[in-house]
């Protein structure tokens, strides 16, 4: 069976990079029966799909929320349209935070001077974090203290400024086909707060612990839908508890270094939701 891998149209900075990896997952799919192609995600539809590489999703929001809210019911699409509709903007922390999840404070709206300053008081803190509901790779993410001028900024998220970002760190749990598959933990470059690679952040294997897997547990729970791959990221929030700061359902980067056969297991998640549709 063909299965298209969604990547960035050809025109987008993201485009070769996302067609070499997706060469990569190519070899696994092959080894579970599946011939895995890449097909730009802004024209898809037509064929059962992979939502992995859409790398820059974010900056093209009218064509992307449209894909999914058109993507045909008998098609399937991993994740499906649904969930990573709901995904696409944070709001979706307010959702999971309403159902018993711990999350990291956040104050959603449009930031400017005053509701920026108000957010310092709500949170009692004198750091903020300010970026866009719909982001990705840290893109439009300040850092603020008070004496900073503040972004203006339609459509933002507000939170606390975690300090164990900066130590501690951040932790990813994969899951795959519902089931755990590795954890990492990630932690800024000094003098840095974004924990992603291209900023100097590092990455290491981690072994999750009982309260990372309760709170992981929660939100798989009270997710909208079920998800072939998720990851959930966590951040200890200033009351020394564990709590939720991202779950990511479309595009998360799994890892792979840091688990075993992580494309293999996922090549076979797809073919075994494949043949559940088929049945």
């Amino acid at each position: 069976m063909i299965i298209d891998i969604l990547t960035p149209p050809d025109h987008s900075p993201y485009a070769l990079e996302a067609i070499e990896q997706a060469k990569f997952y190519a070899e696994a799919f092959a080894a579970a029966g599946l011939d895995l192609r890449p097909h730009p995600w802004t024209e898809a539809g037509d064929r059962p799909a992979l939502a992995l590489l859409v790398w820059g999703y974010h900056l093209d929001l009218d064509r992307w929320t449209a894909l999914l809210d058109a993507w045909p019911a008998e098609v399937p699409l991993f994740n499906p349209a649904g969930l990573m509709r709901w995904n696409t903007r944070k709001t979706y922390l307010a959702e999971l935070e309403a159902a018993g999840v711990p999350t990291v404070p956040t104050w959603f709206g449009d930031a400017e001077a005053g509701s920026v300053a108000a957010a310092f008081e709500r949170f009692g803190c004198d750091e903020l974090v300010v970026k866009p509901q719909v982001s990705a790779g840290s893109y439009r993410t300040h850092r603020l203290t008070r004496s900073d001028p503040a972004p203006v900024l339609r459509d933002a998220m507000v939170q606390p400024f975690l300090p164990a970002i900066e130590n501690e760190g951040e932790y990813s749990l994969f899951y795959i086909g519902g089931v755990f598959s590795h954890a990492i933990r990630k932690v800024a470059q000094s003098g840095d707060f974004r924990i992603q690679p291209q900023f100097g952040g590092v990455n290491t294997r981690w072994q999750p612990d009982s309260e990372a897997e309760a709170v992981a547990a929660a939100a798989l729970r009270a997710m909208p839908g079920q998800a072939l791959y998720v990851r959930i990221d966590l951040l200890r929030r200033l009351d020394g508890r564990l709590a939720l700061i991202e779950l990511e359902a479309i595009e998360p980067d799994l890892y792979m270094h840091h688990g075993e056969r992580v494309a293999d297991r996922l090549a076979v998640a797809v073919r075994q939701a494949l043949a559940g549709r088929a049945s």
